[in-house]
């Protein structure tokens, strides 16, 4: 093989990944993390055998999506903030992408061993707070909420909306109601 061939390669795996990471976290929104393998593959529009050649287990391909996930949420931020009309409007497109994670997140302690959660949710605190942070931040600099909302707090409340298993209850109206309410009581408590 060239020395051509072995980055081009190199790339495809990179891309393939991604795209079973990207086509995972999608079917687990949908289905739950033991969604059949099979459907992974079809929306990846890979083999299965291509699953398997990245994420061995399960609790693998799940690891890997939550790390993903982590990644791109915090991400997302500054990029939000630097392509929205308001800090408010880049905070309240983050914690919907936040939202999306954290319905993917769901099953993930049945999926992986609890000892392994451990050091998942550091990473996942010390990743997602501080981009938090900035977008609370900037929306109270800019007026548009209270300035007494530690992202903590924030991240906290919205995870226990998300955490409602019955099918007449929308979590997402609701954090869209807490978002909105981030605006009442002017700047103060």
């Amino acid at each position: 093989m060239s020395e051509e061939e072995a980055p081009r390669k190199r790339a495809d795996a990179r891309r393939n990944q991604q795209a079973l990471l990207d086509a995972a976290a999608a079917v687990f929104v949908r289905s739950g993390v033991e969604a059949p393998v099979r459907d992974i593959a079809a929306a990846a529009g890979v083999g299965m055998g291509t699953i398997y050649r990245h994420f061995p287990t399960r609790a693998d391909l799940v690891v890997a999506v939550y790390r993903h996930q982590v990644e791109a949420c915090a991400e997302a931020g500054p990029a939000l903030l630097a392509s929205s009309g308001t800090p408010h409007a880049a905070l309240a497109a983050w914690i919907d992408l936040f939202v999306d994670f954290l319905v993917t997140k769901h099953g993930l302690a049945t999926a992986i061993r609890s000892d392994n959660a451990g050091p998942l949710h550091a990473y996942f605190l010390d990743r997602l707070v501080p981009v938090c942070a900035e977008l609370l931040a900037a929306a109270a600099a800019a007026g548009e909420i209270r300035s007494d909302v530690a992202a903590f707090e924030l991240m906290f409340g919205v995870g226990n909306l998300c955490a409602g298993v019955d099918p007449r209850y929308d979590a997402r109206r609701l954090v869209g109601l807490l978002v909105a309410g981030l605006g009442s009581g002017g700047g103060g408590a």
